[in-house]
């Protein structure tokens, strides 16, 4: 794992020779060695294709590709930070919520409509996520951002799990979601903020969920 916590809103990174990283733009916050950051326009490994869809409807996140030797500390906005390790599987989470991640991941986009159909794309609305999400597969470590922490959870084909849609953050491994509806007690005493809708997920995998209902 490139990405050791520092403390709960930072991460450090050590950068090797023959490898890179991709982080926000506007992410590090120091470093050390000789360090190189040049704007990507690409969107990573995946390429120009896998951003056309979120230029078309304005939702990409400007990325920067890290190379070089030595060793850089990123942050973003105060927010919390967590790392996730992939295994061989697929993460898929907003674009503004990376912080930085393994320059071996495959990157990717995902339609919201694909994942769920209509619901998806209700659900994008919802969520305030637009319409398309961002997928990561490989072996290798994804930071992410949150609003209070984040907790996982995990999701087995008998249990799965309902997650209040501004409170998700990413799932990964074979999970499916989608958007229902539901009459909470928030809705019984008059706070209809949203709540009656549910992110259900089910499968085999995890969903990250972060400890606010505060988008990025």
């Amino acid at each position: 794992m490139p990405f050791r916590e520092i403390n709960a809103k930072m991460v450090e990174a050590h950068v090797q020779p023959g490898q890179r990283l991709f982080s926000q733009r506007g992410a590090m916050i120091a470093y050390k060695g000789d360090v190189r950051f040049t704007p990507n326009m690409q969107g990573g490994q995946g390429g120009l294709t896998s951003m056309i869809g979120r230029r078309v409807a304005n939702e990409a996140t400007p990325l920067m590709t890290v190379e070089g030797q030595g060793t850089v500390m990123f942050g973003h906005g105060g927010h919390h930070v967590e790392v996730i390790e992939l295994d061989g599987d697929t993460l898929c989470v907003e674009a503004d919520r990376l912080l930085a991640f393994d320059g071996t991941l495959e990157q990717g986009t995902l339609f919201l409509g694909s994942d769920g159909g209509v619901m998806g794309m209700v659900r994008g609305q919802v969520t305030g996520q637009g319409l398309f999400t961002t997928t990561l597969k490989g072996r290798g470590a994804v930071a992410v951002m949150a609003h209070g922490g984040i907790i996982q959870l995990p999701v087995t084909p008998d249990r799965p799990v309902h997650v209040d849609p501004q409170a998700y953050v990413a799932h990964h491994g074979d999970v499916r979601n989608k958007l229902s509806t539901a009459l909470g007690w928030r809705d019984m005493v008059g706070r209809g903020s949203g709540e009656g809708f549910q992110l259900e997920l089910s499968g085999n995998g995890a969903v990250f969920v972060q400890a606010s209902e505060e988008k990025l």
